[in-house]
């Protein structure tokens, strides 16, 4: 959710969950074993999966203790492994950047693909048959993007014409979101913090591969976490205030979401802080997820039956999505501006975490769009900024 997020919290708090105190966390954590040193970093850098620490109601207990990547990301997200290149791609949604890190070659490799000034990015995908570039859903629609240069076009607005005639399309932005197996393109949209006050009026788009726009989700707050199980019968998505993790009965043919329920509401005696909120979260091969807790300073693997079975402890309040790298979590994070007079919220505010966990994730799905985006048309016509 990110810095600016974590200003307003309080009044989310107060409007959706009545102002919970804070319960006593009592839990006592183990530091994270076999860690090598990476000389080059000075980074702790775990190369086998961590050995995790059993308590007794048998929640396996993580803690990393230092950042992988250590930066000042305002608003972290969007972790994207592409496998082929073993590199990742993340987000400053905040400060409207796109970053990129060789995983072989360590944080030396880090740089800044392109600053967009403005035109924030909220999520991310690979496209089929197309390895220069990668899709996004950013501030005013679905746009491409160079994976090298950070070249960018528009390709489909999301907002109807009375919205913007509304301004809608400047107080809102794009936020998580995925690609689902039939390689259509869910994108959450939520009110901008920076430009706007917090709303309910947000929705879910989904980019479907012959360019139509469907709208499965509306009136929400902050999406966040867009997944769907191994069996592609159940989708995932967390409206981040409300403390939950929904799912939804999934049709992959015609992408149908019906059934809503909850899948995991945040626990009641608030022991991860009364702030803390689900915010990303993937999908492991064994069926279970795992979903950063913004405000929470952890990462939960979450059961099929929406139980806890382990947690991450990380070294920073707003962990906000991790993603699989192999058997390694690669956790992105919030607050680096967002202290006092633009400093980090704490010391390894907004840097990048990594973890091995001894599982890999489910596959990712790449966009199917083919030839609709190439040249990044909409009915013959290029689409402007």
């Amino acid at each position: 959710m990110g810095a600016t997020l974590s200003k307003l919290w309080s009044t989310i708090r107060n409007a959706w969950t009545g102002g919970a105190t804070t319960g006593k966390n009592t839990q006592q954590h183990q530091q994270v074993k076999d860690q090598t040193k990476d000389i080059e970093s000075g980074i702790n850098t775990p190369t086998q999966a961590t050995e995790p620490v059993v308590n007794m109601s048998g929640v396996k207990k993580y803690e990393i203790t230092e950042p992988w990547l250590k930066l000042n990301c305002s608003l972290g997200e969007g972790p994207f492994w592409e496998e082929e290149t073993n590199t990742i791609r993340f987000l400053d949604v905040e400060k409207c950047k796109v970053h990129r890190v060789n995983v072989d070659e360590g944080p030396s490799s880090h740089k800044v693909i392109k600053d967009y000034s403005g035109v924030s990015m909220g999520c991310t995908a690979d496209i089929e048959g197309n390895d220069k570039e990668f899709i996004f859903a950013g501030k005013y629609g679905y746009g491409i993007a160079n994976k090298e240069s950070g070249d960018y076009r528009w390709i489909k607005k999301v907002w109807s014409e009375d919205e913007v005639t509304a301004n809608k399309h400047e107080k809102f932005r794009g936020n998580d979101g995925a690609v689902d197996s039939q390689g259509r393109f869910w994108a959450g949209y939520m009110f901008d913090p920076l430009v706007s006050e917090w709303s309910s009026e947000g929705a879910v788009f989904r980019l479907n591969p012959d360019m139509s726009l469907d709208r499965p989700l509306s009136n929400i707050t902050i999406p966040n976490g867009t997944t769907w199980n191994k069996k592609d019968t159940t989708m995932y998505f967390a409206d981040s205030p409300f403390k939950t993790i929904y799912q939804f009965d999934y049709d992959p043919a015609t992408g149908a979401v019906t059934n809503k329920r909850p899948f995991f509401v945040m626990p009641e005696d608030n022991r991860y802080g009364k702030d803390a909120v689900p915010d990303g979260h993937c999908i492991d091969e064994e069926g279970y997820m795992w979903t950063a807790l913004h405000g929470g300073s952890h990462v939960l693997r979450i059961s099929p039956k929406g139980e806890i079975v382990a947690e991450i402890k990380v070294p920073t309040a707003q962990p906000t999505c991790p993603c699989f790298v192999g058997e390694e979590l690669f956790i992105t994070s919030a607050g680096g501006t967002s202290g006092p007079d633009g400093s980090p919220a704490d010391e390894f505010a907004g840097s990048c975490f990594k973890i091995n966990v001894g599982v890999r994730g489910l596959k990712r799905f790449k966009f199917k769009g083919g030839e609709q985006v190439e040249g990044g048309k909409v009915n013959g016509h290029v689409v402007g900024e």
